[in-house]
């Protein structure tokens, strides 16, 4: 009898375990192109293409960085709404390129798995 109670607490429980499962099956946020556009001087404006099952405001993808080769990060683009409708979606960001900086890496975020997908790296044309 002990077990018929277990199992009566584990099934009243699976419906807010399912519900959840589609946010968790969307996976990481990939940048699937990139491209950098030099602007002037120092600045240059970079779009990149990002691919993500949004799920909608559980599970989407929420941001793109721009790197420098040491990691660090030289500007986000925050992503302010699923794009669930919008698959795969480009996006762009002005950003300020040191002049000694060679190439740079653009990585996706998304609002469950954080960083982890597909990177680009761009060479830069001066």
């Amino acid at each position: 009898m002990r077990w018929a109670s277990s199992l009566a607490i584990l099934l009243m429980g699976l419906p807010a375990l399912l519900a959840g499962l589609p946010a968790a099956l969307a996976g990481e946020a990939d940048v699937i192109a990139a491209d950098a556009r030099h602007i002037d001087g120092e600045s240059w404006s970079v779009s990149a293409t990002i691919r993500h099952a949004d799920t909608g405001w559980e599970h989407y993808a929420d941001r793109f960085d721009v790197l420098a080769p040491d990691g660090t990060v030289l500007t986000e683009r925050v992503l302010f709404h699923p794009h669930v409708e919008e698959q795969p979606f480009t996006r762009s960001v002005r950003v300020t390129i040191p002049g000694d900086v060679g190439r740079i890496t653009v990585r996706a975020h998304d609002s469950v798995h954080g960083l982890g997908g597909m990177q680009t790296e761009i060479v830069l044309e001066r």
